[in-house]
């Protein structure tokens, strides 16, 4: 099936009992059992939910792949993959990663002696191999980045990584299953925090992890890590976020449509000093996103002429982009990145980070222009 295809089917059969056929939200904690040890493969909420499944079969099917997890939140994944390095370990992070996850690494992580390299987006895809040794355990890429949108090339960061004895983990959130399928460049695990365009509406926290297979030894320690750990989504967070999913393709496609017309609009204008958005063939990875990706994502950030007080000014007179710290949702949201990383981030001072939304085109831009102006 394509992939339009299986976004709505995949985990979405018909329930037996009913004939619903939108999966039901099981609300429960715990299930009966038919007799001491037996059961119809539920036993208690935490370990497995029917809803759960459902998302977790079709969140798999979308990365072409077998097994997927789901989580409370997408740093709940991540935590959830950190189970699988050790204390002495060395783990290789793209240096132009999200500031939620750096503060994971720096703050909770490091103190308890685990070591942290970070690395240029465009060293992790032509040299990672010299940052490896036989500590490293992990090798921890964003592609597109956030908030930079640096493009790395998937299966160059694979090919070092593996040969260095190094799982590879590629937080794929900015471009979706849609647009990207890292396991098919190389990757060992998936990420995606599905509060964005999974879910796609604003309204649902969640995580996902996705691996190539059973046999994959990875399987059973992030099965394990899943339940023991229990950072797991509710039934109806499961059922929101699935029933996002159902429409992802075309969301995407049309953010994406109006994410090139807002980057070649701010690209030409005297206003604006940079765009970085890998849809333009200014951006300097344009041809390793084109090979890597079907489409360049509704993801932008750019910079203002001016500053700090002039990007800030900008934001302040948006009357229909929303000020939000987000992305992936059907409305176009704006935030001054340095604002919200602090003086750490490497987000220019003058940087505004964009998620393109649903709206007109028409709008957007004229929304963006009257603020410019």
């Amino acid at each position: 099936m394509d992939f339009e295809t299986r976004a709505i089917h995949v985990g979405q059969e018909p329930d037996p009992a009913t004939g619903a056929v939108t999966t039901p939200i099981y609300q429960t904690s715990t299930y009966a059992q038919e007799a001491v040890g037996v059961h119809k493969g539920y036993d208690y909420a935490r370990v497995a939910n029917p809803t759960r499944t459902a998302l977790e079969e079709c969140l798999a099917s979308l990365e072409n792949a077998v097994f997927g997890h789901a989580f409370s939140s997408g740093l709940g994944a991540a935590t959830t993959i950190m189970h699988l390095v050790n204390p002495g370990e060395r783990l290789v992070c793209v240096n132009d990663v999200y500031g939620g996850m750096y503060r994971m690494f720096s703050e909770v992580y490091e103190p308890k002696g685990y070591f942290f390299d970070y690395v240029t987006p465009d060293e992790v895809s032509t040299n990672l191999a010299a940052h490896l040794d036989e500590r490293t355990r992990m090798v921890w890429i964003e592609s597109p980045t956030n908030p930079l949108l640096n493009v790395v090339d998937i299966r160059a960061a694979a090919a070092a990584a593996h040969a260095a004895g190094a799982l590879l983990v590629v937080d794929n959130t900015f471009a979706t299953p849609y647009l990207q399928r890292p396991l098919e460049l190389g990757a060992d695990l998936v990420m995606h925090s599905t509060t964005k365009y999974l879910g796609g509406h604003s309204d649902v926290l969640g995580g996902a992890l996705v691996g190539r297979d059973e046999t994959h030894p990875l399987f059973a320690k992030v099965r394990a890590a899943q339940a023991i750990g229990g950072a797991v989504p509710s039934p109806f967070e499961c059922w929101l976020t699935h029933r996002g999913i159902r429409t992802l393709p075309w969301r995407v496609r049309a953010q994406t449509d109006n994410a090139k017309r807002v980057a070649e609009f701010l690209e030409a204008h005297r206003k604006v000093e940079a765009v970085h958005y890998p849809g333009l063939r200014s951006h300097h990875a344009y041809d390793v996103a084109k090979r890597q990706m079907s489409a360049p994502g509704a993801m932008l950030s750019f910079q203002i002429r001016g500053g700090r007080d002039a990007a800030v000014g900008v934001s302040n007179r948006l009357k229909l982009i929303i000020r939000a710290t987000s992305l992936g949702g059907t409305e176009s949201l704006i935030e001054h990145r340095q604002s919200v990383e602090g003086p750490d981030t490497l987000a220019p001072e003058n940087l505004l980070r964009m998620s393109v939304g649903l709206e007109h085109p028409d709008d957007i831009v004229d929304d963006l222009d009257q603020a410019l102006r």
